[in-house]
């Protein structure tokens, strides 16, 4: 029987949505334990204070200020990675949300949030994908979908068919993919405090918000690193198309 291990030593990450929340906490975790990291994100100001951060960690670090939306933007982030050798992983994590009541919304907002949560996804997955495939030995790919694509809520209805397509994507990728040593899998987070969510959290009606949740509580985004590590490392080997939450309970709650 051989060991398993999560250490990701010389390998080659890509993060996308990388200059803030969960997009830069990924990239601390993956360095951490050992990844080169490419940090690809609109805001080039932020990356460069992030990879001044990462590089700490005795690794290499590139940065690409690119949008997932624009025709260039995947093979230029892919690009940057692959100056530090093999590319061996994507966290396909850039995304954004508008809250309207569903009455209200209205179709440009609708198809943006779809632009970048769902076709900027793809187009970085299908991109990543290639390159893996041409070099021959496979890789991980971990998409950041939302348990608002297995479940409903208020407002968010954009929001929600993107990460709902993003569900259905990772496992119609994954499909196709395995053939090319290639796993594609996708990580549901809950409600994490975030600089997108912190004022609703603190409201009245956020607090209620998060009693609702088994747990009672946002989760802490450390508790994000195990399902990472699974899906991009060696541990998950044998996981492709898999959907994992990670909500404290949050989809299982009672009718």
């Amino acid at each position: 029987m051989t060991g398993i291990s999560a250490d990701l030593t010389g390998k080659v990450a890509l993060i996308t949505g990388a200059s803030s929340g969960l997009g830069a906490h990924f990239a601390r975790v993956l360095a951490r334990n050992g990844a080169h990291v490419a940090l690809a994100a609109r805001r080039a100001d932020r990356l460069d204070t992030l990879a001044r951060e990462l590089r700490q960690f005795d690794i290499e670090v590139r940065t690409v200020a690119m949008d997932v939306t624009c025709a260039d933007g995947p093979e230029r982030a892919i690009a940057a990675a692959q100056e530090m050798g093999t590319f061996d992983i994507l966290v396909n994590n850039a995304g954004m949300t508008e809250a309207a009541p569903v009455l209200d919304q209205d179709s440009a907002t609708f198809d943006h949030v779809l632009s970048v949560n769902l076709n900027g996804a793809f187009a970085m997955a299908q991109a990543a994908a290639r390159a893996m495939r041409d070099r021959g030995k496979g890789g991980s790919i971990v998409n950041t979908a939302s348990i608002l694509g297995l479940r409903q809520g208020y407002h968010l209805t954009a929001y929600a068919v993107s990460k709902a397509g993003v569900v259905q994507m990772t496992k119609n990728m994954a499909l196709e993919l395995a053939r090319h040593g290639i796993r594609v899998n996708a990580i549901a987070p809950g409600y994490f405090r975030t600089d997108i969510n912190s004022d609703f959290l603190d409201s009245e009606d956020g607090q209620r918000f998060v009693k609702s949740i088994p747990q009672r509580r946002t989760g802490d985004l450390h508790e994000l690193d195990g399902p990472l590590l699974l899906l991009c490392s060696d541990a998950g080997s044998y996981m492709t198309g898999a959907v994992i939450p990670v909500d404290g309970g949050h989809l299982v709650t009672s009718l």
